[in-house]
């Protein structure tokens, strides 16, 4: 059915998503609701089906130009996200691609199946400068899917073979899966892997990403890959004032006796519809904390729920800001994070790697 310029809303929860709303596109004047999201008198919190969309785009390194991105490129093998996250940034992406920053941003995933063979063509053309890539700078590269595609496994194949170093950032232990080509890589300094984690409270972490891996799993995936030599670091992002603020320096020392060596954080960014679902996520799973978290945000956005600024969008500005990023690197010095930081090489890089075991 379509609805023109309103917002849908069946329900306060839909059962492992992170929003039960699909708002418009804000380049549409109308928006599809799959009719199987109606919610039954049987079954008031229904489930909905992920659909796997093929992606035909011929280019796979997204070029970055933002000085608040510490890379140039990044491979995102998929669009669109299962975990559910319902503060994601990604989020308004999918609105390029006509499909709503809801639902359909969790339901409607846009697969690149011949990532592997895009990227393998990039790195042969005299033109490609060895350089840090970033898997993945939207979407996460080991969302559920990854497990059965591997589309992530064979970017890095190609990488690996090339010897042109890579970073990553996931909520999944899927990561795990890869260690045999991650402890290779970095034996040749080639690669690092950040794992984030919002919170510890495994209630909360469910709300807030409610398919990504629990924040034990994700501890025991930083675990795991720095027993296996692999340099692993942990982001406590997004920061969200009165949700998780206040657990950033517990993660801070749980992760770092886990083997993290290093540390991050970003303050939660609400873009165009994000706004919206934010505030219906609060209202559903934290009613008493609502009005707190926004005037808050607000406070550290000049009165908005977003600004866009390079240099402050990441952070914040005022007192509340400076508390957060006070609590940040004290956590950080107490845990012993970031005391050195050695950058990748690139100076191993292969041009004309050999394909013959490719896929």
């Amino acid at each position: 059915m379509n609805a023109p310029n309103s917002k849908i809303f069946f329900g306060k929860k839909l059962k492992g998503r992170g929003t039960a709303t699909n708002p418009p596109n804000r380049f549409l004047s109308t928006i599809t609701v799959p009719e199987e999201l109606e919610p039954t008198p049987e079954d008031d919190n229904p489930t909905l089906k992920t659909d796997l969309l093929p992606d035909d785009t011929h280019s796979i390194l997204s070029r970055n130009d933002s000085p608040d991105i510490p890379f140039e490129y990044s491979i995102n093998p998929y669009r669109g996200c299962e975990h559910g996250c319902v503060y994601c940034y990604a989020r308004p992406y999918h609105e390029y691609l006509g499909f709503s920053s809801g639902l359909d941003f969790e339901t409607k995933i846009m697969v690149k199946h011949d990532a592997p063979q895009l990227l393998e063509k990039e790195l042969q053309k005299k033109s490609w400068v060895p350089q840090v890539v970033a898997m993945s700078g939207v979407t996460d590269p080991y969302q559920p899917v990854e497990r059965k595609l591997e589309v992530t496994r064979n970017c890095l194949k190609v990488l690996a073979r090339h010897k042109n170093p890579v970073v990553f950032i996931t909520k999944n232990h899927l990561v795990t899966r890869d260690i045999d080509i991650l402890s290779d890589m970095a034996k040749d300094n080639l690669v690092k892997v950040n794992l984030s984690i919002t919170s510890l409270d495994v209630h909360t972490q469910r709300v807030m990403e409610p398919r990504a891996s629990t924040p034990e799993q994700r501890l025991n995936a930083i675990e795991k890959l720095s027993q296996a030599g692999i340099p692993v670091g942990v982001m406590t992002a997004p920061v969200i004032p009165a949700i998780n603020d206040f657990e950033i320096p517990q993660i801070l020392k749980e992760a770092s006796m886990r083997g993290a060596k290093w540390a991050g954080y970003v303050l939660v960014r609400l873009a165009y519809k994000l706004k919206e679902l934010f505030e219906n996520w609060l209202e559903t799973f934290f009613p008493d904390r609502k009005e707190k978290v926004i005037h808050r945000l607000q406070e550290m956005r000049g009165g908005k729920l977003y600004d866009p600024k390079f240099g402050s969008r990441m952070r914040g500005e005022g007192v509340l800001a400076q508390e957060i990023e006070n609590l940040f690197k004290m956590g950080c010095k107490t845990a012993g994070l970031n005391r050195e930081m050695i950058p990748l090489r690139t100076d191993l890089f292969v041009r004309d790697a050999d394909q013959m075991s490719l896929f």
